[in-house]
């Protein structure tokens, strides 16, 4: 009989995951600890400031610096507020803060962070400075038997100053002290992060109502921007309509007429002019035909966005490659809206950019459609160059969406574009 034992080889790949994901949020809290010691140090010294500028005010003179003093505080506590949401909710800013000293003081937001100043002076400098140190510790302590006889006898201790090492046993205990470290860091490193965030998240976020009036604002431009689009749209199939299509009807209408005033006398210039209307009829309803497709490609709803960006990039003049990701279908809008993000990208690749290879990746993630357009041409695209680039994110927009260019002078050109899907 053979007995198989199925549960370890289940268990481990869960159990690497689970060391893997670990990893990882020790490191992001790691870096958001030392981005904290780096406002932390910022709101030192404006702490300073603000503590000068009360003792100047015994002598009649700070109050002439009060004014820059809280200037400073609203810098740092911005800053930390960017510093936040990149790392979690976005933390919207106050307004900026009235004129005149009086209105400044009286100013609620103000006066928070004030407080989040001295709190993250004394909290987020302490923590930033831990997990500054503890990674250096445990890296010194671990590596400590390489290289402890090469010290003098005074310098041959810990990180953490506990004994002096003279033989190897102790070295090697140093040792496992540095691994005990990383154990500390592993697991206190997303605590002590979350603990030095939380004053900040606290005490820099916005009054009750702040975010309304934003979304509000915002649901307006967007509006604004939906308008905008279906103009432009409109705009275009009726140029494309009326330089195209309606130039060949006329001139079937102006064909069909000769002919028929030269069908009695001459007939074969009358069959002549009959299959140059015919010619021109094909012609206009290959024409009707793009514009109809353009409007909403017929590929989309017979098959899928993948398929359609797939022949797309398979028409395009430079060599595309699509890597496409959509295990479900996105409301047929944001397909659309992907697919003409996609097509003048190409567009502009293929006239613009001098590229020798273009990339489309599609994602969906968290309710998000991802499209990234890459080429490796000379760069240097600007949406003031009337590229087509302010008609792409005016479409993004309106979907409430994101548009991010990155294209610096030699290249490469890099468009990412983020469409909710609700998927």
């Amino acid at each position: 009989m053979v007995v198989t034992h199925d549960r370890p080889a289940d268990v481990r790949p869960g159990r690497r995951r689970a060391g893997s994901a670990r990893a990882r949020a020790a490191l992001d809290a790691l870096e958001h600890l030392v981005g904290g010691l780096g406002t932390g140090l910022l709101a030192l010294l404006a702490t300073l400031w603000l503590a000068l500028t009360a003792a100047a005010c015994l002598v009649g003179v700070g109050l002439w610096l009060l004014p820059s003093a809280l200037h400073a505080v609203r810098a740092v506590a911005d800053r930390e507020r960017g510093r936040l949401s990149r790392w979690g909710p976005e933390i919207v800013g106050p307004a900026p803060p009235p004129s005149g000293l009086r209105a400044m003081l009286a100013d609620r937001a103000l006066r928070r962070e004030v407080r989040w100043v001295a709190t993250h002076t004394v909290l987020g400098l302490f923590l930033g400075l831990i997990g500054a140190t503890l990674p250096l510790s445990a890296a010194h302590d671990i590596s400590f038997p390489l290289y402890w006889r090469f010290l003098p006898e005074s310098e041959a201790t810990s990180a953490v100053g506990w004994w002096t090492v003279r033989d190897w046993p102790g070295a090697l205990a140093i040792s496992l002290v540095g691994a005990a470290l990383v154990g500390v860091v592993l697991v206190c490193a997303p605590a002590l992060a979350r603990l030095q965030a939380w004053p900040g998240r606290r005490l820099l976020r916005p009054d009750a109502g702040t975010d309304l009036v934003l979304r509000v604002a915002e649901l307006t431009a967007t509006r604004a921007a939906a308008l905008d689009a279906h103009v432009t749209e409109l705009r275009r199939v009726e140029r494309a309509l009326h330089d195209c299509t309606q130039n060949r009807v006329v001139a079937v209408t102006v064909l069909l007429g000769a002919a028929r005033r030269a069908l009695a006398r001459n007939p074969e210039e009358a069959a002549a002019l009959l299959d140059r209307a015919q010619d021109a009829a094909e012609q206009a309803l290959t024409e009707l035909r793009a514009v109809v497709r353009s409007i909403l490609p017929p590929v989309l709803a017979d098959r899928s966005l993948p398929d359609a960006l797939t022949a797309l990039a398979a028409g395009c003049p430079v060599p595309c490659r699509v890597d496409a990701d959509v295990p479900a279908r996105c409301p047929a809008a944001v397909e659309a809206t992907a697919y003409f993000v996609v097509a003048e990208a190409l567009t502009n690749i293929a006239r613009h950019s001098g590229a020798g290879e273009a990339w489309v990746a599609v994602r969906t993630a968290g309710g998000l459609l991802r499209v990234e357009v890459r080429d490796d041409g000379h760069g240097g695209a600007d949406e003031r160059g009337g590229s087509g680039l302010t008609g792409i994110r005016r479409r993004v927009e309106a979907h409430d969406g994101t548009l991010e260019l990155a294209s610096p002078r030699g290249g490469p050109t890099t468009l990412k574009v983020t469409l909710p899907c609700g998927s």
